[in-house]
């Protein structure tokens, strides 16, 4: 069976190992704590505490295992084969949107570490794809659900 793999940059990686690193250094030990003192509350059948706890546990062993798998199959980023004025993985691209030029700048990551409240939206994401491969100057279409978006792509730059 082949794996999936999961393109990141240098700095998306670094993240996911810390954060597994605070999960099963600190989290787990906390976790077992408070299964300890709520089992110290009796009756485990209409305990609330223990069950929030086993809960939690459950959530953070899940956790580990898919940063361990991410980390595993990690692909790190090397767009210095690509033109410095193309969009791709591991760029940010600034465009305006057309006809409004509101500017909007997103990093384009892998999924494993997108996250769009800090401007990092994932490869995989509508926005990107119809990004990636262009470079600045372009028009784009970007297909949204409430119809297509024209943008002009004004600047390409490295991944900070």
């Amino acid at each position: 069976m082949i794996e999936k793999v999961y393109p990141m940059t240098q700095q998306g990686k670094k993240k996911l190992e810390e954060e597994l690193e605070n999960l099963i250094v600190n989290k787990r030990r906390e976790i077992v704590e408070r299964i300890k003192i709520a089992r110290s509350f009796g009756d485990l059948s209409e305990n609330s505490e223990y069950e929030s706890a086993k809960d939690e546990q459950a959530f953070v062993e899940g956790r580990i295992t898919t940063i361990e798998k991410m980390i595993r199959f990690a692909e790190i980023i090397n767009d210095s084969d690509i033109a410095e004025d193309i969009v791709s993985l591991g760029r940010t691209v600034t465009f305006k949107e057309l006809p409004d030029d509101e500017e909007e700048t997103y990093s384009i990551v892998g999924s494993a570490e997108a996250n769009p409240l800090e401007g990092k939206i994932s490869n995989d994401s509508p926005i990107a794809k119809a990004l990636i491969g262009k470079k600045i100057g372009d028009e784009v279409a970007i297909a949204t659900p409430g119809g297509d978006m024209m943008v002009k792509i004004t600047n390409v730059g490295r991944f900070k």
